[in-house]
């Protein structure tokens, strides 16, 4: 976990949207939307969104966008859309709303999925994470294995200070 001044972060609370990209799956059916939300509220975050959508990039640039555009919600996380299959846009939807990108986030997912889970077939993970304004945004494949590694190993333990970074000069 990162080290910050305890009343820095004292009584923060995260607030979360998260957002599964899927053709296919449904509320009932969508494990990794379940998995990230799960997570979240276990490391005492507030989910204050969760939709899904189909796989296109004009809807899921739309529902990011709008999200971003609320100062109820500090963070955004999606799951699915990010392989290379065709139907797969979600990085190209939602990379324009960057301001910044956390080129480490990335590097660190590929690297613990080599490492942990997946082996080289973690070259094809695109997953990625950027900044605008004061939010983060968090975009992971679609497996329920990719959530769980990202949610536990990455996002958790960081986002607390994220979000200190981004807020702190308020």
């Amino acid at each position: 976990m990162s080290e910050l001044d305890p009343a820095q972060t004292a009584g923060t609370v995260v607030r979360l949207a998260v957002l599964t990209v899927s053709d296919t799956r449904t509320k009932e059916t969508d494990k990794s939307g379940q998995k990230i939300l799960e997570l979240a509220r276990e490391a005492g975050m507030r989910i204050v969104k969760y939709t899904l959508c189909a796989d296109d990039a004009e809807a899921i640039h739309s529902i990011v966008a709008g999200w971003l555009l609320r100062p109820e919600i500090d963070a955004v996380v999606t799951t699915g859309g990010t392989g290379i299959a065709r139907r797969d846009v979600t990085i190209e939807a939602v990379r324009p709303l960057f301001e910044k990108e956390i080129d480490g986030f990335g590097e660190l997912f590929r690297y613990l999925s080599f490492a942990e889970e997946i082996g080289t077939k973690a070259v094809l993970s695109r997953a990625t994470a950027g900044t605008a304004g004061e939010k983060a945004i968090f975009v992971l494949p679609g497996s329920t294995g990719a959530v769980t590694l990202a949610m536990r190993r990455i996002i958790v333990p960081e986002i607390r200070h994220i979000r200190h970074e981004l807020t702190k000069h308020r």
